[in-house]
């Protein structure tokens, strides 16, 4: 498993908190929102930094979120990971050895029944699940699916991630700037 020692995978969303977390403990950090031009000289900072990037695909502006800019960004880019809602960005993110994390939202039943489906045939690494203050479903995606599940969205305080986390989520991902705080 990657993220053992990191409960929290802080989750940046501008350059300036991206900047931030080059001076923080954290290994792992998740990169937003930003512009494609921007990527490979931010990939660069953290890797002199020793930090390893998971990069949201679907929230990079001047890319698709499809499985041409997973093959530009594995092949280019070179971050640790990928994030998206499309299997075939965790697909192509599995296949060049990358980390693949397969991102749901807990929108209703249907949209859980259709995500269990996808998953059945991606294997992600990983599960994001939105929003991550359900425990009961945290705990219901893992045992379902059997893969490591993130808790991540609407998560605000210390005691909520604890409790993501008390029901079987690996870490959580957030933006929240007092929750990096936790260990």
């Amino acid at each position: 498993m990657h993220f053992q020692q990191q409960k929290i995978l802080p989750a940046a969303k501008s350059i300036k908190d991206f900047e931030m977390l080059m001076d923080s403990s954290y290994q792992y950090i998740i990169l937003l929102d930003c512009h494609v031009a921007q990527l490979k000289a931010l990939i660069q900072l953290a890797n002199r930094h020793g930090k390893k990037v998971m990069l949201h695909v679907d929230l990079i502006q001047g890319l698709r979120n499809d499985e041409h800019a997973a093959e530009f960004l594995c092949q280019q880019i070179k971050p640790a990971g990928l994030i998206s809602t499309r299997t075939q960005v965790v697909h192509v993110a599995k296949k060049k050895k990358l980390i693949g994390i397969q991102r749901i939202f807990l929108l209703d039943t249907h949209a859980l029944e259709t995500s269990y489906r996808l998953l059945e045939t991606s294997r992600p690494d990983y599960i994001e699940v939105l929003p991550g203050i359900i425990p009961h479903m945290i705990r219901e995606v893992h045992e379902r699916t059997g893969i490591p599940v993130l808790a991540g969205g609407l998560i605000r305080t210390p005691e909520e991630a604890e409790q993501a986390l008390s029901a079987g989520a690996v870490a959580v991902t957030t933006s929240n700037r007092s929750l990096w705080k936790m260990r």
